[in-house]
């Protein structure tokens, strides 16, 4: 293949895309507006899945490092009432098929993984235009300018690529998570650290939960999930309704908390120390879609994968998808090296049946999470099933 793929966005997708095309002989660049690997913090656990994330690693050539990053007993899970109650526990016992990793690790091997130079760091998007005949131009916020005979946009739910090929936009889903950390939990907040156990925990109740994974030693990551409007979220504290946001003054983060932790009243006080005990500031994580049949029309020299292609709700599967996106683009390149838009084709023809179908069974999933079943509908599944579920954090 002769044509050099330009891609936009370096996360999980636009790296195992990369990788599987270097693998293969074909030469890519990707852009990235962060300023440097370590510019922000990578989130938390990621559960890589035996049918889609594993695969793609595989075909990028790292199953042994990935496998190396593995968290032995993160796949434990359990599910508690509000009072504190044990309703569900499933121990790991290391037969699962969702081995948990930390986001940030995983990158870290993608990225070492490919030739210097291949990540241009410091390159926000600012346009990007057709100019006939296949090629795009990508015009950076510095004024910089660069051609390209084909184009990916791996560059999430904000895409600055997808408007060449679809008009959707994001939109809210009424729902959105407040994030927290506590660190070094089993001393300084033992209580916590119990209920969370070693591996994934949820509390939940309709309209709202608390969900919490444990990571790297005591570090307890809490996800709090409310269904609320967005001015409700600007009038709690945060700095506004669009995008993640912390509190608008650092020295309110304790209010902010505790305005959460009232959503919460009369929950177990070792379930809300998991937002009033939080060591950083909360972050708002708003939940954003694409229409679940999200797809569009082959435009040539252009395409999307992850959550650019089809932004959902969380379920676990966001990272595993975008990854899979990457290596199963990066396969029809290098199997069609002389017909780009053959590749494309056969690769957007099966990216949107899956798509999907994964965004129907994540609206599924967060009706039986928040629905007015819960806890219950989403015990079901677990027990009912004997399958486990990424409960919003492996996205």
């Amino acid at each position: 293949m002769r044509t050099p793929v330009t891609i936009i966005g370096a996360g999980l997708g636009g790296l195992t895309l990369a990788r599987v095309l270097h693998v293969h002989g074909i030469p890519a660049t990707v852009y990235e507006a962060e300023a440097s690997p370590a510019a922000r913090a990578q989130g938390g656990m990621l559960d890589i899945h035996e049918h889609n994330g594993q695969p793609a690693l595989r075909e990028a050539g790292l199953y042994e490092e990935f496998r190396a990053l593995v968290l032995e007993g993160r796949e434990a899970t359990r599910a508690l009432a509000a009072d504190g109650t044990v309703l569900l526990e499933q121990a790991d016992d290391g037969t699962g098929g969702r081995p948990e990793v930390l986001r940030g690790e995983l990158r870290r091997i993608l990225l070492a993984s490919l030739p210097a130079g291949t990540v241009r760091w410091g390159h926000r998007v600012g346009s990007v235009r057709a100019l006939g005949e296949g090629r795009h131009e990508v015009t950076f916020a510095d004024g910089t300018a660069v051609a390209t005979g084909l184009l990916v946009g791996a560059d999430g739910a904000w895409s600055r690529v997808r408007p060449l090929l679809s008009a959707a936009v994001p939109a809210y889903t009424g729902t959105s998570f407040v994030e927290t950390y506590l660190y070094d939990a089993d001393t300084r907040h033992p209580a916590a650290a119990k209920a969370v156990g070693g591996g994934a925990m949820f509390a939940l109740a309709p309209g709202k939960g608390i969900q919490a994974h444990r990571e790297t030693g005591g570090t307890l990551h809490t996800y709090v999930a409310l269904r609320r409007s967005q001015e409700w979220f600007a009038e709690a504290g945060f700095t506004g309704p669009a995008g993640p946001a912390g509190p608008a003054d650092p020295a309110g983060a304790a209010a902010v908390a505790a305005r959460i932790a009232a959503e919460f009243d009369g929950w177990a006080p070792e379930l809300t120390a998991l937002i009033t005990d939080g060591e950083t500031a909360p972050v708002l994580r708003p939940l954003y879609t694409l229409p679940a049949d999200h797809r569009w029309d082959r435009v040539p020299g252009v395409t999307l994968l992850g959550d650019a292609a089809h932004l959902m709700i969380p379920n676990g599967e966001g990272a595993n998808l975008a990854m899979y996106d990457g290596a199963e683009l990066g396969r029809a390149l290098a199997a069609h090296p002389d017909d780009t838009e053959a590749a494309l084709t056969a690769y957007e023809q099966a990216v949107f049946p899956r798509s999907a179908a994964e965004a129907a069974d994540a609206a599924d999933l967060h009706e039986h999470m928040f629905g007015d079943d819960s806890p219950h509908g989403l015990i079901a599944m677990f027990t009912g099933a004997g399958a486990g579920t990424g409960v919003g954090q492996g996205a």
